[in-house]
């Protein structure tokens, strides 16, 4: 960037500057996305520390996973849902990118998510998609792989039927809305590999549920489940 540019950019900073989408506050040049207040007080679980951790024994006897993590909870009117909202509904999927970055540095010196070999986001059905433009888990995804020695696999599992909104269905509702959902592409490509599973919010977790039992179905393919937040 010249110094002309520079200036510029100052100037539209000062006119329109960029906000936090934790907080609200406008943010200084080496910030991005969460301020640096924000981003060192969010609600984080820190479930990179604790294999048995609240989300892990939700899903024990349901699937066989090798980790769980999570990396915010999810308060309701607190800054973990302004920014989900906005991540999901007001086109900014740089939210999701950032948020993807913090995860990553936590997990990128977890024992457990030391092996990784591919990131696969739960996929959206094609309607969904262009409605909302682009993948909320996707952009997330994006994010860990940064900082992960992973790639992003978006070809192998996909959504093959539409369903109804999940918000206020209970976990047996849940849980039936989300049969035969999903399925594997060219399963052979992930023989033998360790999958981490992405979603955006975990709740009784049926949709990482039903997505799991399918990779699964793969020979020696090893399970990890991430997540953005948590809503009890």
């Amino acid at each position: 960037m010249n110094q002309v540019s520079r200036y510029l950019h100052h100037f539209v900073a000062l006119i329109f500057p960029e906000l936090c989408q934790a907080c609200g506050a406008s943010l200084i040049a080496a910030e991005k996305v969460i301020c640096i207040n924000c981003t060192y007080n969010l609600p984080y679980t820190n479930f990179h520390q604790q294999p048995d951790n609240v989300v892990a024994r939700q899903l024990w006897g349901r699937i066989n996973l090798q980790a769980v993590y999570v990396l915010l909870y999810f308060v309701k009117g607190g800054k973990v849902q302004n920014m989900m909202h906005r991540f999901k509904y007001n086109n900014m999927p740089q939210i999701g990118n950032r948020l993807g970055q913090i995860a990553g540095a936590q997990l990128a010196g977890a024992a457990a998510y030391q092996n990784i070999d591919v990131i696969i986001p739960v996929p959206l059905h094609p309607k969904k998609l262009k409605q909302r433009g682009y993948n909320q888990s996707e952009r997330f995804a994006d994010g860990l792989s940064e900082k992960m020695t992973a790639r992003v696999d978006t070809g192998s599992l996909i959504r093959v039927k539409h369903t109804d909104t999940q918000t206020k269905k209970s976990r047996f509702s849940r849980y039936e809305n989300m049969k035969e959902v999903f399925t594997v592409l060219h399963p052979e490509r992930l023989t033998g590999k360790h999958v981490l599973l992405v979603d955006d919010i975990i709740t009784t977790g049926s949709t990482l549920e039903a997505c799991g039992l399918e990779l699964l179905k793969i020979p020696g393919l090893t399970l990890s489940l991430a997540a953005i937040a948590y809503a009890e």
